[in-house]
């Protein structure tokens, strides 16, 4: 359904992604993980349409996105990390704006806004203003705005940020409907947990470049590893993070 092809991206003469190819399938949950400054977000802005590739093509049903831009956006849905939001708005009228945006039906948007204020816990807030809005409370507003219009594909960047506990977990089981509704998923994320137990196959990304894409059964297999952050910190970890928390404890001490 979706496939980046060679995507490339140069900020100043410096490659912030470098020959980056993958495809997420209808059904599928591939999640795309990097430690920070690795190319994720902006590879999540490339796929979207928010960032212009300096080389390399998006294709959605086969077709290069650029071709017609537009019409890709009308089956994408997007949360991104950063929860930028209107905060004169009320969480309810965020999402009217966004289903006037997209054109949807008036009767169908207002069922579906009142369905998912309600499923997220937000129907005794949804006419405050955003402003007066947790972080988790803003997060379950864009995630809500992303499954508005029922997408064929959904693009996750850090969605779990700022989601209580139960938030979370209602979350990842949301991951595994989506693919089951046959819809394409592609989760950008450091929760190792969360993504090891909802994706069908990982892709880790470092200083820019693809160093691993597999499942997390081959990846551990291969790298005779017990767990995907096992797998994470072998392929991209620089330093030794038990031993550098160590050392951060001991540095409390220096002086006394």
């Amino acid at each position: 359904m979706l496939e980046a092809r060679g995507l490339t991206k140069y900020y100043g003469g410096i490659a912030a992604v470098s020959d980056v190819s993958f495809t997420v399938s209808a059904g599928e949950v591939l999640g795309y993980l990097g430690p920070n400054g690795s190319g994720k977000t902006t590879t999540v802005g490339m796929l979207t349409g928010m960032v212009e590739p300096s080389g390399g093509v998006v294709l959605f049903q086969g077709a290069s996105v650029s071709e017609d831009p537009i019409e890709f956006r009308r089956h994408v849905g997007y949360v991104p990390e950063e929860p930028h939001l209107y905060p004169y708005l009320s969480g309810r009228e965020y999402l009217e704006l966004v289903a006037c945006l997209r054109d949807m039906d008036d009767l169908v948007s207002r069922t579906r806004i009142a369905s998912l204020l309600e499923l997220f816990g937000l129907q005794h807030q949804a006419d405050a203003s955003l402003a007066s809005y947790s972080k988790g409370m803003r997060q379950k507003i864009l995630i809500s705005a992303a499954l508005l219009h029922d997408p064929a594909l959904l693009v996750f960047d850090e969605p779990v940020s700022g989601l209580d506990a139960t938030s979370a977990l209602v979350f990842r089981h949301l991951l595994d409907e989506l693919a089951r509704a046959g819809k394409a998923v592609l989760y950008s994320s450091h929760e190792l947990d969360e993504v090891e137990k909802t994706c069908s196959r990982v892709l880790v990304l470092h200083r820019g470049r693809v160093v691993a894409h597999d499942t997390v059964g081959r990846l551990r297999q291969a790298l005779s590893q017990e767990s995907l952050e096992a797998v994470f910190q072998q392929l991209v970890c620089e330093i030794d993070p038990s031993q550098t928390a160590r050392e951060l404890v001991s540095s409390m001490r220096l002086g006394a």
